[in-house]
């Protein structure tokens, strides 16, 4: 396995703290690292709300690249609290095609750490709508 995957795990893992803020929202049963094309890593966590306002892990750790400056993504990984990474759903992929719809199929996505399987996200979205 790439380094890279490891920091990116451990990243995830760092941030990830499971708690309820209120007793209508809940945070960080997911965690992300996404690593960027410069090579930096930005992290998030799920926030999950009684309403569906919440957001995933992995744009929130897209927001936090973006809110610091960089708008192109290399590799995503997401991480439950059981420890298994997981890929991310329709609307992060969708947000990820939208952010960058020239280069958007060559981000790397980690679909099973403990067997170290990874995808481009062209792979699990070839049909992008627009």
């Amino acid at each position: 396995m790439e380094q890279i995957w490891e920091n990116l795990y451990s990243a995830a893992k760092a941030v990830q703290k499971s708690i309820d803020i209120s007793n209508k929202i809940s945070a960080g049963g997911v965690a992300a690292a996404v690593e960027s094309v410069s090579g930096k890593i930005y992290t998030g966590v799920c926030i999950d709300t009684a309403c569906t306002l919440g957001i995933c892990a992995e744009r929130n750790a897209i927001f936090n690249m973006i809110t610091n400056g960089e708008n192109e993504i290399k590799r995503v990984l997401a991480v439950m609290s059981n420890g298994k990474t997981v890929p991310p759903c329709g609307a992060c992929r969708e947000f990820m095609a939208q952010l960058m719809p020239d280069k958007y199929g060559d981000v790397q996505i980690m679909i099973d750490y403990s067997i170290n399987k990874v995808m481009k996200i062209s792979d699990l979205t070839p049909e992008w709508w627009i």
